[in-house]
């Protein structure tokens, strides 16, 4: 298990402990998906903390909490298909695809949608 896996799984437990989000398919898109991933290099170390942090376009990655409990209020279905706009990084889109059966997402920021794309291909 590497550091990120670490800081990941406590994220997890802050996540259910501190928080109450109950929804286990939620957690459970939330400690497979690497926020890190999501990142600039300068602020990964940063990515588990319960924070929202800056990406490119003056935009910010929404906190760990921010994205559980959207999530797990939408009380999706397997058979969802969601349409998320302002896609940002690709986090949340990486987590509600985790748990719908299609994910629609939308971007106005050129630079994110090129990089959000291109981390959700992989």
């Amino acid at each position: 298990m590497d550091e990120y896996e670490i800081l990941r799984e406590r994220m997890v437990k802050r996540l259910q402990e501190h928080y109450k989000i109950e929804d286990e398919k939620v957690l459970n898109a939330m400690s497979v998906i690497p926020r890190h991933f999501f990142l600039p290099t300068a602020l990964k170390v940063q990515a588990y903390a319960d924070n929202a942090l800056p990406i490119a376009g003056n935009q910010t990655i929404s906190q760990p909490y921010i994205v559980a409990k959207m999530t797990e209020l939408l009380e999706l279905g397997s058979n969802a298909r969601v349409l998320e706009i302002g896609a940002g990084s690709g986090y949340q889109t990486a987590i509600l695809s985790q748990l719908s059966r299609a994910v629609y997402a939308i971007e106005r920021v050129p630079q994110l949608a090129a990089e959000a794309q291109n981390r959700l291909q992989q």
